[in-house]
């Protein structure tokens, strides 16, 4: 079975179109990432298949549900990481982490969500600090602990590394690849071709709503002639 399956899509905000006509599939156990220029419909897609947005037309399934007609199902096999997530901050990493968890189960399935999420945000000591005492890569390794502490069947990644060093960007991208091997497949967009290439197994580019071009980083770059995929990337959006 597909993971993600977007068809045709078409979201229009009053008269601007901002996806026009976009397909593309997402395997099952895959990283996949989706990148483009600022504007070219990643986010606007992002929280289509996180059930947030409606559609003008065409169709998005996960794992076969429907995002408009099933999206109380699709609710419960996705996690969603926005790019401009926060973290209560008056709360503790782990009261924070144990908050969310309260959504996902109960007695001993809260403990273990909440000690997942505490090996995935790898804070220390620290996770008992208050969220307000934490540096910008701090909260977001938390996040993205909050993200994938429920073992979901897709999580879906907005720029999950932006604005980090590259220390704490490298922690995440650890953390990202080992979530696959728990049966999570990962949907994710990001402006750091680097990034991009070491995670994803294969890659759709969007510019101006539609996907222009698809596959994995050594076809995409024998392609085009280039060295590498950030060489790619202006290639295709130029």
């Amino acid at each position: 079975m597909l993971a993600v399956e977007v068809k045709d899509l078409v979201k229009d905000f009053g008269s601007i179109r901002a996806v026009d006509g976009a397909s593309f599939d997402v395997h099952e156990g895959e990283i996949f990432g989706l990148i483009g220029p600022n504007g070219a419909g990643k986010t606007t897609i992002l929280r289509i298949v996180s059930t947030l947005l409606q559609i003008n037309s065409g169709s998005v399934k996960v794992l076969g549900h429907d995002v408009v007609k099933e999206a109380d199902q699709v609710r419960r096999l996705i996690s969603y990481l926005p790019e401009d997530a926060g973290a209560y901050k008056n709360l503790t990493g782990r009261a924070y982490l144990e908050f969310i968890a309260r959504f996902f189960g109960g007695g001993n399935e809260i403990k273990k969500i909440i000690e997942r999420g505490v090996e995935i945000a790898n804070l220390g000591e620290r996770i008992d600090d208050r969220v307000d005492t934490y540096s910008k890569g701090m909260t977001r390794r938390l996040l993205v602990g909050r993200a994938l502490m429920t073992e979901p069947k897709l999580a879906i990644l907005d720029e999950p590394t932006s604005g980090l060093d590259v220390t704490n960007a490298r922690e995440i991208r650890e953390i990202i690849k080992k979530s696959v091997k728990r049966e999570t497949t990962v949907l994710l967009s990001s402006h750091n071709m680097l990034e991009v290439e070491f995670l994803c197994e294969r890659i759709a580019l969007i510019n101006r709503g539609g996907i222009v071009e698809e596959g994995n980083a050594p076809e995409l770059k024998k392609r085009y002639r280039a060295d590498n995929l950030e060489e790619v990337f202006v290639k295709v959006v130029s």
